[in-house]
């Protein structure tokens, strides 16, 4: 964050300082909601959790080296008091941003968010300093942590915005507002807290109705429900996809043997040829999405197609493949999962497995209401019309479902197993696992599936399953 006295602080956030001997002093590192991620000059702010309150920590925060703690309460050091810390730390980023002058990208979809965040951050860091978010920092809290990251130089910030209620992204985008705003999809991800893919739809278009007549709306041209959206802003509309009206498009889409992606990119300003890092060939477009971006903000078609072949993966557990020393390949994409997100993973494990024995060990998808046996079915039965080898089914109810999919799709018998746990998975997957197998796992955040992929590269000899 730029340096800030806390006095300067307090003004901003409508706080009351208390035990501050010198309000000259500044903030010079961090903004931080972990006492224990506190450096020299850090502002802590500590939020009474469910399960935590980071009150009790203000103490240990100032000794680590914060210059003072934003709160609710008086702590007994340096503290700026406010009734919000969420409102404070929202208001105290949109200023940081006002003042820095900084181009705002903001991005949000029902899938495929985090990747294609890491993807433009690729982009734009070869342009000049650009600030994104750590994992999936999506949130009224995340969003501004990201944007207070930003330091005088910073010529891009991109900003990740999830939602679970209508009017979450237009908040979100007050806080941040954006120049330029991408649209991925809307999908069935939250469905059973929405309702339906339509009120999904008016939550992610808020997120273009907040940009200025100057500002650009990047809209996936392949979605009819995003395409639409296009009426629901002022600025200038850029559609990407694989349609023949996209502005930024791909062309001869196809996967190499080790299933990356591989395409033609097509610009206003003209094409050129990508083959991608990334695994599976629903990456395609996430790139189109990032090259859209990229190409609004003034880099060459040449420029963006070489970034996007060099691209790798920033985030955790999000298609991390690893091969074993034995040929075995994990593919942990355990970090989370929706329906739409399950079957491009499926289909990317039927790509890389051509003439290799492949497992999908899949957990639940949540918070699908009503949809949930139906969605959890489909993927079951997607497995075996992909032909994986071998389904494990991990979990509860949804799991069942799962496995009952696959077995009504075809005479699975013994090749889709329900087991309990991950330790279950785990210990199956450890007796039956052949050098050349390719496994993938995933599910929910809430699942914990990424125990799986971990406990199967450990070299351990007990093979016990460690906690989250």
């Amino acid at each position: 964050m730029i340096a800030l006295s806390l006095a300067e602080i307090a003004e901003i956030v409508g706080g009351q300082s208390y035990d501050i001997p010198d309000p000259a002093v500044r903030v010079t590192g961090p903004v931080v909601i972990d006492s224990r991620a506190v450096r020299p000059g850090s502002l802590f702010a500590a939020f009474a959790g469910e399960h935590v309150d980071g009150h009790d920590y203000a103490q240990s925060a100032v000794a680590a080296g914060a210059a003072a703690v934003l709160a609710t309460r008086p702590v007994g050091v340096p503290a700026i008091v406010v009734p919000d810390v969420t409102a404070a730390l929202g208001a105290l980023a949109r200023t940081i941003v006002e003042r820095l002058g900084t181009t705002a990208v903001a991005l949000t979809g029902s899938s495929g968010k985090t990747s294609t965040k890491d993807l433009i951050a690729q982009l734009l860091e070869r342009k000049g300093p650009t600030v994104y978010p750590a994992g999936n920092l999506n949130n009224e809290i995340g969003l501004p942590l990201t944007a207070l990251r930003a330091v005088e130089d910073t010529e891009h910030l991109v900003l990740e915005m999830g939602a679970r209620y209508i009017g979450d992204i237009r908040y979100l985008s007050g806080l941040v507002p954006p120049k330029v705003s991408l649209v991925l999809n809307v999908g069935t991800a939250h469905i059973g807290e929405f309702g339906g893919r339509e009120q999904i739809a008016e939550a992610k278009g808020e997120i273009v109705e907040c940009l200025p007549e100057d500002g650009v709306a990047v809209l996936n041209a392949d979605d009819p429900l995003v395409r639409a959206m296009s009426s629901r802003t002022k600025a200038r509309v850029v559609l990407f996809g694989e349609a023949a009206d996209a502005d930024v498009r791909a062309e001869n889409v196809r996967l190499t043997e080790h299933g990356q992606p591989a395409f033609t990119l097509h610009t206003p300003t003209g094409c050129s040829d990508v083959t991608m890092r990334l695994y599976g060939e629903h990456h395609v477009s996430n790139a189109l999405a990032a090259a859209a971006v990229a190409h609004e903000l003034g880099m060459s078609v040449d420029e963006i197609a070489l970034a996007l072949s060099e691209a790798g993966t920033l985030s955790r557990w999000r298609m991390e493949v690893t091969e074993r020393p034995d040929g075995v390949t994990i593919v942990n994409d355990a970090y989370n999962a929706n329906p739409e997100s399950m079957r491009a993973a499926l289909r990317a494990l039927a790509a890389m497995g051509r003439g290799r024995r492949t497992w999908a060990v899949l957990g639940q998808m949540a918070e699908l209401g009503d949809e949930a046996l139906a969605e959890h079915d489909a993927v079951g039965r997607l497995a075996v019309r992909l032909n994986v080898s071998k389904l494990v089914a991990v979990g509860g109810r949804e799991a069942s479902w799962l496995q009952l999919g696959a077995y009504n799709e075809g005479s699975w018998g013994e090749e889709s197993v329900h087991v309990s746990d991950a330790q279950a998975a785990v210990d199956l997957l450890r007796s039956e696992l052949r050098p050349g197998d390719v496994v993938l796992v995933k599910a929910s955040r809430s699942v914990g599936l990424e125990r799986v992929a971990q406990a199967l590269l450990e070299n351990t000899t007990e093979g016990e399953v460690t906690g989250r």
